[in-house]
């Protein structure tokens, strides 16, 4: 399989930058200009300053200079400082991309890939549930497609996105991708019998936790596969459906309450 590291350079009190920042960087110095660059790189002039200002705030220092329009007309080149943040920044994505070949040995027959290893330990989320799984099917029409991801052997979760969300992720078949969802937005329903209910997503598994404070309780089901799906209900609710151990049950969701991520 084929690595690629895609760095993300950031702090508290600037944008991110990441590669189509470095990119836009080098394609207004190779253009000359703020306006081809923007236009090669297929965004506005506006967005493009707006990019190249979070670039320099978060540098400290302008890595490119311009100059305004007039007989000789406007123009950017880089600054030397501009040349070694782009030289640097693709070693380091070099650099990344080999201790990520040289993990890939430690971790065969563990169903582990680097890129997992990175985003698991790099990913924050206020998702409680993070399920990572492969796209199985997409249903498009002309506004949103319903992407069928497959989580374990038994269990396959569908998200509903809109086109521009498809094609910003490069959403397709086969692509692994992880699988959001906030726990109040699961539902839980007890029983072995598969619940008659309108939600797109009935996912089955056995209770494997179930803790009631006074107002809420959070039920945490064993999906398969070592995977588990949390929701948190009402303590009233869980009482009610005499939540138990060891028991089957189902959690509920919408598919538009379904986020999809890519690493």
């Amino acid at each position: 399989m084929a690595i690629e590291a895609l760095v993300t350079l950031k702090s508290d009190e600037a944008a991110s930058v990441g590669r189509d920042r470095i990119r836009l960087l080098e394609t207004v110095a190779r253009a000359g200009s703020i306006s081809a660059g923007a236009r090669a790189a297929g965004i506005t002039y506006k967005a493009a300053w707006d990019a190249l200002d979070a670039m320099s705030n978060l540098f400290g220092t302008p890595l490119l200079v311009t100059r305004a329009g007039g007989a000789a007309g406007g123009g950017a080149t880089l600054t030397p400082t501009g040349i070694k943040v782009i030289e640097a920044f693709r070693r380091l994505e070099a650099e990344m991309a080999r201790v990520l070949r040289n993990l890939e040995p430690d971790l065969a027959g563990t169903g582990v890939t680097p890129l997992n290893l990175v985003s698991g330990f790099l990913m924050k989320t206020s998702a409680r549930n993070a399920l990572r799984g492969t796209v199985d099917s997409i249903v498009s029409d002309a506004l949103s497609a319903e992407v069928a991801v497959t989580i374990s052997r038994d269990t396959t979760i569908h998200a509903l996105v809109t086109q521009q969300s498809l094609r910003e992720l490069g959403l397709c078949v086969g692509r692994d991708v992880l699988v959001l969802i906030k726990a109040p937005f699961v539902v839980i329903s007890t029983g072995a019998d598969r619940p008659l209910v309108s939600m797109s997503n009935r996912v089955a598994g056995t209770v494997r936790r179930c803790e009631i404070s006074a107002v809420n309780a959070e039920v945490v089901l064993d999906i398969g596969d070592g995977k588990t799906l949390a929701a948190t209900i009402t303590a009233q609710s869980a009482k009610s459906l005499g939540i138990e151990i060891g028991k089957p049950a189902w959690a509920l969701f919408d598919a538009a309450h379904v986020i999809l991520a890519i690493d």
